[in-house]
């Protein structure tokens, strides 16, 4: 048992390692679209998907060795950036947004790295979990990524704002898509990520049997909070078309309680406390 352990071990930093090589040389390939508009974009997002392939094939190693997923703190950070990479890939097949490429394949690498070199493991496998507390946990981690990539969308759209209000036409800026766009990219990052969320919020409230005993009202409290910012941005895009400024605080705040909500408590009651959530 402790050699085949050692041998997931071995195939998870190799995995780990060349998937975070994709991501980077991916996003390199990206940056330079900045300099050489012309350059090929379907290259860096090529690499980029070969990152994230192997990203879930280190994950899909990891629970068939363990016999479950494992979720915690690390894993859980690893799945979200792995997330987040896949909806750019997708997401940038159609669109102009090689310039997220630069900003997610890296945090994914980071977060890949990170759990392989210490949370590979270290984990205790949820294969003890219901069908129930697993489409939770699924739906919330869909809802992390979606929002956080709206996160980074509402920094390059408050990026835009203020280098257009300044007049600093750089090659940063011409990397970025038309604002109007990107402002619409943002709010259906946020539409499709607030579905997911509700879906999420749902599901733990059929299916958590009880809040207090599992040590979970802190997270539930936070993310009925960020629920409530981004659907009270939704609800004032659409009745008194909010934008610009207004959009990209409310949606950094509603991420920030959420972040706080999943992996704030996770990181006080497993890294801490050293308790399992």
């Amino acid at each position: 048992m402790a050699q085949q352990q050692s041998h997931a071990k071995l195939r998870a930093m190799m995995t780990a390692l060349a998937a975070a090589t994709a991501y980077l040389v991916g996003a390199f390939h990206l940056a330079r679209l900045a300099w050489i508009p012309d350059y090929p974009r379907q290259t860096g997002l090529l690499i980029g998907g070969v990152g994230a392939l192997l990203h879930f094939a280190l994950h899909a190693d990891s629970w068939r060795v363990s016999g479950g997923p494992d979720l915690h703190f690390l894993s859980a950070a690893s799945l979200v950036g792995l997330g987040m990479a896949a909806l750019t890939v997708f997401a940038a097949q159609k669109q102009r947004l090689e310039a997220l490429g630069v900003v997610v394949f890296p945090l994914a690498a980071l977060t890949l790295l990170a759990y392989a070199l210490v949370g590979f493991g270290s984990g205790q496998a949820s294969e003890t979990l219901d069908w129930g507390i697993r489409l939770h946990a699924v739906l919330a981690l869909l809802a992390y990524a979606t929002l956080a990539v709206a996160s980074v969308l509402a920094v390059m759209l408050w990026l835009q704002e203020r280098a257009l209000r300044q007049r600093r036409f750089t090659a940063t800026l011409r990397a970025l898509p038309p604002l109007t766009q990107l402002e619409l990219l943002l709010f259906r990052s946020i539409g499709a990520g607030f579905a997911l969320l509700t879906l999420a919020l749902i599901t733990g409230l059929v299916f958590v049997d009880d809040l207090l005993a599992q040590h979970l009202v802190h997270k539930t409290v936070l993310s009925v909070m960020a629920w409530l910012v981004f659907g009270g941005l939704l609800f004032g895009r659409w009745r008194f078309g909010w934008r610009g400024r207004r959009a990209v605080q409310l949606t950094l705040i509603a991420t920030a309680l959420l972040a706080l909500a999943f992996f704030g408590s996770k990181f006080v009651m497993e890294i801490i406390l050293r308790r399992g959530l």
